[in-house]
């Protein structure tokens, strides 16, 4: 019968992660991340307004003195310590009916503002309700009550700077069917969360449509924000990665005679966590110095953290049915098994190519929830059947007084409940930090929400690397159908040594009976000790 995770298996697993892989990534060869790319994008019609969303990132103060307005800075100065928001060829199309509606006595017709404006400062942009949501443009009415300019972004200066928010004004000329943007880029001197958006007020530009592209850089390069602190957290996660393997791997060649198949799977998900945090660590890098994600990379880091993230749920489940324990296989339920491994792996990768590939907003999108509902739903089944299966297993063992084994097991079940209730505790703080957070205004401290997943999963399995670590007595924890190897050292001992003392009685017994059949049976009780 097959067991859980043969070599077998994983490599049919492995090509057909591979392939899934393949199949996401085939479409496209890159990506832009904190490059906003707008093609052709329309504005939407909001309030009293026509916008369209140009991004929303963390981007920290620059820590030098910004360059002067005419120069722009080199590519390759990435670490210059300057943070801005850059705009390049950006073009605003109107329709041929939008442009002659406008009067060919008019110079400057149809404008267009651009706005930046940091999250602090949200209340700032816009006026009082009009027509029941809030109004965005200034009107008759609210140039009266507010002071503001008909037909023009309400604006009201910061509390801290008064040329903040920053409104760009933008115009066709005559009846010409495009205008660019003249500014080159607007130098961040504050750190905090930056909106920009592209607002016309004028009715006459309805249809209207964006391209070009606005490149977002903190001071240390083109990482958002909220990820800039992650590339340092890889480092110490693939650090840590690092000392486990070497005490593990010491452990391995030390007792390599004594290896169960159940340390060889700890041993392939070391591996792979290994190899994940060096991939985050170079994809960041990659993404801190160019901008951009290729889409291949990316895939393949997210797919190799689906694939670890897998396989340690199949390990930890594995372990709890008793596999290689109180069992030498998983029978029957090895493919039910492996189809929720698949049907995970699917779902995770899904969820992870969503989040990480793609332009990156520090404000996520609402459809990554249909995402999350899925992977949700199979980790609370996976923690249902985890425990389940472990509580019929520490009846079994306690049924054959296997001390040394249930001793194992019970540590492993205290540890898990820890990471469980840590796990649902850390949910309910996820959900009240973004509950309370709508505008990401402390998205200094959101790295934090994703650390704790990969910090819980290593302790986890640093708790499985401690229990189950290779050693003389290794075989101790394998399945056997002797009794003498399914028991713990001393109750072998024990039972070895009443079956002898038993079969000695036996033998001094019919010595005393006598006869021919008597000397048969001492030849053959001979035959017997020797033979044990």
């Amino acid at each position: 019968m097959p067991t859980l995770i043969s070599g077998m298996d994983l490599a049919v697993l492995s090509s057909l992660f591979v392939t899934v892989s393949l199949l996401l990534s085939s479409t496209v060869v890159t990506i832009n991340a904190s490059i906003h790319i707008y093609d052709k994008d329309p504005f939407r019609e909001v309030g009293n307004a026509y916008l369209l969303s140009g991004g929303s990132e963390g981007i920290v103060a620059s820590l030098t003195n910004a360059s002067p307005p005419d120069k722009t800075p080199s590519p390759s100065s990435i670490h210059d310590g300057l943070s801005y928001i850059r705009f390049e060829n950006l073009t605003f199309w109107r329709s041929k009916d939008a442009a002659d509606e406008h009067s060919d006595m008019e110079h400057s017709t149809g404008l267009i503002q651009v706005i930046i404006f940091e999250a602090a400062d949200r209340n700032n942009i816009g006026g009082s309700a009009y027509g029941g949501q809030r109004a965005i443009c200034c009107t008759p009415d609210l140039a009266k009550m507010e002071g503001c300019k008909q037909g023009e972004v309400i604006r009201r200066p910061s509390a801290t700077d008064i040329n903040w928010p920053i409104v760009i004004n933008v115009q066709f000329s005559g009846k010409s069917l495009s205008t660019n943007i003249d500014y080159s880029e607007i130098f961040i001197k504050k750190t905090g969360m930056y909106n920009l958006f592209f607002v016309a007020c004028d009715l006459k530009l309805k249809g209207m449509v964006m391209s070009g592209k606005t490149i977002w850089k903190n001071a240390d390069g083109y990482l958002p924000g909220r990820m800039a602190p992650l590339k340092k957290f890889y480092v110490l996660m693939a650090l840590a990665y690092v000392l486990l393997s070497i005490i593990w791997f010491f452990q391995y060649v030390r007792f390599w005679k004594d290896i169960l198949q159940l340390q060889h799977c700890i041993t392939t998900v070391i591996a792979l966590g290994l190899f994940e945090m060096v991939l985050w660590y170079l994809e960041y890098v990659n993404f801190n110095n160019t901008g951009m994600r290729p889409i291949v990379v990316t895939t393949w880091v997210v797919t190799v953290g689906a694939v670890r993230k897998t396989v340690s749920r199949l390990l930890i489940l594995s372990v709890s049915m008793g596999y290689g324990v109180v069992r030498p296989t998983l029978g029957g339920l090895t493919s039910k098994v492996l189809l929720l491994g698949l049907t995970y792996f699917l779902a995770s990768e899904l969820l992870d190519i969503t989040e990480y590939v793609g332009t990156i907003n520090d404000v996520s999108g609402r459809a990554r929830l249909f995402l999350v509902l899925p992977v949700a739903f199979l980790d609370a089944f996976l923690i249902l059947w985890i425990f389940t299966s472990l509580s019929r297993t520490l009846e079994q063992l306690q049924a054959k007084r296997s001390s040394v084994k249930l001793d194992i097991y019970r540590k492993f079940s205290n540890a898990l409940a820890v990471a469980v209730i840590s796990s649902v505790a850390w949910i309910g703080y996820e959900v009240y930090f973004k509950a309370t957070d709508p505008f990401n205004e402390r998205w200094q401290s959101a790295w934090i929400v994703t650390a704790f997943w990969d910090i819980l999963a290593f302790a986890l399995l640093c708790v499985i690397c401690y229990l189950w670590a290779p050693s003389q007595s290794s075989q101790r924890y394998a399945y056997s159908e002797e009794v003498g190897e399914e028991s713990d050292d001393e109750e072998a001992q024990s039972l070895t040594r009443s079956k002898l003392e038993g079969e000695i009685s036996l033998v001094n017994q019919e010595k005393n009976v006598g006869g021919g059949d008597g000397a048969s049976d001492q030849d053959d009780g001979s035959e017997e000790d020797k033979r044990e």
